[in-house]
């Protein structure tokens, strides 16, 4: 296989994405739904009751709305893995999951380019995000806009290489349309999206544990430093790491091999 085919077989996977997104806008729309209710209900009445003192990366004291876009923004990203992972179980239910990943292509590839498809839609959203959020008084730093957009890529491929090991496990679409439920809730309220870190402390010791190393929390620390420029390097470890190892075992799921001897030995 030359570069060529690679580029070719890469343009269209993105391109097929691209054209789903295209013909299925609602989705666009439904992603900043949630985050702007948060935004525009919940941390109105939370303004006052949770107080955030100065913490890095911010040098004053912030409102609660600052507090929480980086959270919302990583709520995008996950729901966007999600659902475009749920589109890869209703593709091999379809069979055309099965024709991709028998291709002279390696597998790796395939998968990876459809991550990096999903991980440009999610972008988008979430620039999209900012400008309405704008409103709200939330305005980083002009070069924050900037460096956040590698944050982006790097927590959008862990969150979606996340949905895509969900969905390399679970064969039924109704099935994985309830499993993102019980996945996505508890990873968004266990972790620093919504309250920081040493809030969590003071409460419950084996909570803070349990949030301090949810790799939601790693996308939403590497959001939050990003938007102010800054990096953290704990969080960055711990968002290539975790994406190297929901990468893997969705490489490993999706053997059209190994599927095959599964149904064979039934």
């Amino acid at each position: 296989m030359n570069l060529s085919s690679y580029i070719i077989c890469f343009k269209g996977i993105v391109l097929r994405e691209a054209l789903r997104f295209v013909h299925q806008r609602e989705r666009f729309f439904s992603a900043l739904v949630r985050p702007l209710v948060w935004l525009g209900i919940f941390a109105a009445g939370f303004r006052s009751v949770l107080g955030v003192s100065i913490i890095p990366p911010y040098e004053t004291y912030i409102t609660y709305e600052v507090y929480i876009a980086p959270g919302l923004i990583a709520m995008i990203q996950l729901f966007n893995g999600m659902q475009s992972s749920l589109s890869m179980v209703y593709d091999r239910e379809m069979g055309s999951m099965k024709t991709m990943l028998v291709s002279p292509i390696p597998r790796w590839f395939l998968l990876t380019s459809k991550l990096l498809a999903g991980v440009f839609v999610s972008i988008l959203q979430v620039y999209a995000f900012l400008f309405i959020a704008s409103f709200w008084d939330i305005k980083p730093p002009i070069f924050g806009y900037l460096s956040l957009l590698p944050a982006l890529v790097v927590s959008g491929l862990m969150l979606g290489a996340l949905g895509m090991f969900l969905s390399s496990a679970i064969k039924q679409l109704e099935n994985f349309a309830g499993v993102m439920n019980f996945v996505i809730f508890p990873m968004f309220f266990a972790s620093s999206a919504l309250y920081p870190l040493w809030k969590i402390e003071e409460t419950s010791e084996w909570l803070y544990i349990v949030c301090k190393f949810n790799p939601f929390t790693y996308a939403v620390e590497t959001i939050r430093f990003s938007l102010y420029a800054q990096v953290n390097l704990e969080n960055s470890l711990g968002i290539i790491t975790c994406t190297i190892i929901f990468l893997t075992f969705s490489i490993i799921g999706y053997d059209p091999a190994r599927s095959f001897i599964q149904k064979k030995g039934r």
